[in-house]
């Protein structure tokens, strides 16, 4: 069957097909071309098998991925997939075909450096990359922080430190009624805040057929357009819901001469499927890893005998630790949304393909040309005990079951608007923690700054560095009297500071500095002594239970709180302040506040990555880790805006560009454009492209 494929003056693909099963070979076969060395990086990331050319470093997470059991997850969804929808199993085996077609003439040239040559694609490898993308996606190990918190804090302590923890992403959305723009049509645009990765999470692409023309933001190695398309007539973006869908159970395990017995809560001791699985280190020996499943699900800490390293967190019951998630219950990971979601029309069609989505859980706004709005969650939130959704719950007790699933909730625009930028919103009742409301606040205040919205417009909200979070600090140096001469220097420069997070503001970088010395005060301070130290969990859940992180993450809660454990803040702002004073003058916050994109393999040439402006709390999501660097390795993965008025006045941008292939000249081309909040237009004329291939069969 003739597959035509163009390319823009970006090399953005824009590919067009007699069939949506062509068409999926045919973006299979592109992703291959431009992505090869991403892909590869994320099937062996899915199968556990990354450290095998990657090294010891990788170890962690393959360790995770074999015991959490993501490929066989991926696998079992695969089959149940084809009982249950047939033509999209085929639509999904297309792509990989597509993709094992494009490997085989790739030409990325980390493969050499790796020593490693392209596996292959199995129909369930686009299902085991979703999966592995984001398993960590609602953020699960923050319900480790939590039980430290509780148990050598307090359980009051916990709300202390409730907010968007470090390793949670986010994303900025907005919707704009006909009634509040310049074509009388809906405008939907935003920014999804993830790790930004080189190559990127995003690949810009248009995939045209008979049944369908959609241009969108797909995720390498996954078909289709999950996240953010416009269809022509109707468009849809998403944002993270900030739902808790996962759970964690301490497992009581006992080994005996068949095998491992977990204790369930009717007091039975049953067997849990074991079996033992080596993976192989690039450079070291393999490692043997042992894979244990209960009835709640994969133990994914710790064992019948305690922590990997043989030790015991509580002193009385060995630790072991289950994960329970979704897809591993159902076997269904919502593919069946993705060839519905490409077919639709209207809000309508959105909303009904939507009500196959499974994970991660999110909020979505749909618009269409005939004036139909949408505002939902959308994902599989299982209905248990509230406390499974606060901490790790004893398997072995009545009232952690699942029973049901919840209805997902849906809200409405409030005067032609609706915002969603993981505040607590429409999704309030699936959630435990939620990202404070200032980017939501901010956005919905710019946007009543004027009436009318075009396209055009919306950089203005992209690129606002307003950091409201700043306020409890600025207050506490406020009150501070009796500073050294440069110490009140300082405290009066920051007190008529505009809050902005600019690159090129030394105002901004003072405030980061004397943030920074405040959060390193506090995580030092004995009263957190008790939870400095991280239990030895396996290091992919780090992350979640430093100290110093979670310490500037929360630093608004910290420094507003009734009482801070008998903590002194006021002496300890002003140890930070006279420490800054101290310091040389600052730089630019842009000189210290720089890209770190996160790459499976150091560039040959490193790059001298810019530096950015905004901040964690800012609508300009770069974010920093306060106290421990600001260097930024999260941030906008994309920028977008859907116009429902004339498509072709739609934008779009990612950080680095089309092709994840070093040297091309469209590996890095858009990353100027990205830093200043600029956008491409979106094109859709044929004849402003340029052809890549002569009614080739793909």
């Amino acid at each position: 069957m003739a597959t035509e494929i163009y390319r823009d003056d970006w090399g953005i693909p824009h590919l067009r097909a007699d069939g949506a099963v062509q068409l999926a070979r045919a973006q299979g076969r592109v992703t291959a071309l431009d992505r090869a060395w991403q892909l590869e990086v994320e099937r062996h990331r899915a199968q556990g098998t990354s450290a095998s050319f990657l090294g010891p470093s990788a170890l962690p997470w393959d360790r995770f991925a074999r015991r959490a059991r993501l490929d066989d997850t991926a696998r079992r969804c695969f089959a149940a997939l084809e009982r249950r929808d047939g033509e999209t199993a085929d639509w999904v085996r297309a792509y990989a075909d597509g993709v094992n077609a494009g490997l085989a003439a790739a030409t990325a040239p980390e493969f050499a450096r790796a020593r490693l040559t392209p596996g292959r694609w199995e129909p369930w490898t686009p299902l085991g990359v979703w999966l592995a993308t984001h398993i960590l996606f609602s953020g699960f190990p923050a319900k480790l922080w939590r039980e430290q918190v509780a148990t050598r804090l307090g359980a009051d302590a916990v709300g202390l430190f409730a907010t968007d923890g470090p390793g949670t992403l986010g994303s900025n959305g907005w919707l704009v009624a006909g009634e509040r723009t310049v074509t009388g049509q809906p405008l939907v645009a935003g920014d999804p805040h993830r790790f930004i990765e080189d190559p990127g999470v995003y690949q810009q692409v248009r995939l045209a057929c008979p049944e369908f023309d959609v241009v969108g933001l797909a995720v390498p190695g996954v078909p289709g357009i999950a996240h953010f398309g416009h269809t022509r007539t109707v468009a849809w973006a998403i944002t993270n819901a900030m739902a808790d869908y996962q759970d964690l159970y301490r497992e009581r395990l006992r080994r005996t001469g068949a095998g491992v017995e977990a204790l369930g809560p009717d007091g039975v001791w049953r067997r849990a499927a074991r079996h033992t699985e080596t993976i192989e280190v690039a450079g070291e020996e393999p490692v043997e890893v042992e894979v244990l499943e209960t009835e709640r699900g994969p133990v994914v800490i710790g064992g019948p005998e305690g922590l990997d390293d043989g030790t015991d967190e509580s002193g009385a019951i060995p630790v072991a630790i289950s994960l329970r998630y979704p897809p591993r219950v159902t076997g269904d990971l919502g593919f069946e949304a993705l060839l519905p979601l490409l077919r639709a029309r209207r809000v309508a069609d959105v909303d009904v393909a939507l009500d196959r989505w499974a994970e991660p859980v999110n909020v979505v706004q749909a618009a269409d040309t005939e004036g139909g709005l949408l505002h939902r969650v959308a994902g599989r939130v299982p209905v248990r005990a509230e406390a499974n959704r606060i901490r790790v719950v004893p398997a072995w007790e009545l009232g952690h079951e699942w029973r049901g699933w919840h209805e997902p909730p849906r809200a409405g625009l409030t005067d032609g608007v609706a915002v969603m930028a993981n505040q607590r919103g429409p999704a309030a009742p699936l959630g435990v923690e939620f990202a404070p409301p200032h980017r939501a606040d901010r956005i919905r205040a710019l946007l009543d700054e004027r009436r009318r919205w075009s396209a055009a417009d919306m950089s203005v909200l992209h690129t606002d560095t307003q950091l409201a979070s700043a306020a409890p600090l600025l207050e506490h140096l406020a009150t501070l009297d009796g500073l050294s001469d440069g110490a009140a220097a300082l405290r009066d420069r920051l007190l008529r500071w505009d809050r902005r997070m600019d690159a090129d503001s030394t105002d901004a970088a003072l405030f980061a500095t004397v943030r920074t010395a405040v959060v390193r005060r506090l995580a030092a301070h004995p009263a957190f002594a008790a939870v400095a130290a991280p239990p030895a969990y396996p290091e992919v859940f780090l992350p979640w239970l430093a100290l110093t992180p979670r310490i500037g993450y929360a630093l608004e809660h910290l420094l507003s709180a009734e009482e801070l454990f008998g903590i002194d803040r006021p002496a300890t702002v002003r140890e930070a302040v006279e420490a800054a004073a101290a310091r040389p003058p600052a730089a630019t916050w842009g000189d210290t506040h720089r890209l770190a994109p996160w790459r499976a393999m150091p560039p040959e040439t490193p790059y001298d990555e810019p530096g950015l402006s905004g901040d964690h709390d800012c609508v300009l999501c770069t974010s920093a880790v306060p106290g421990l660097t600001d260097l930024a390795a999260r941030g906008p993965a994309a920028r977008y805006v859907w116009d429902l008025g004339r498509r072709e006045n739609s934008r779009w941008v990612v950080p680095f560009g089309a092709s994840g292939i070093p040297g091309s000249p469209h590996h890095r081309d858009q990353l100027p454009l990205w830093l200043t909040g600029k956008l491409i237009p979106v094109v859709t004329d044929w004849e402003r492209m340029k052809k890549e291939n002569e009614e080739t069969d793909v």
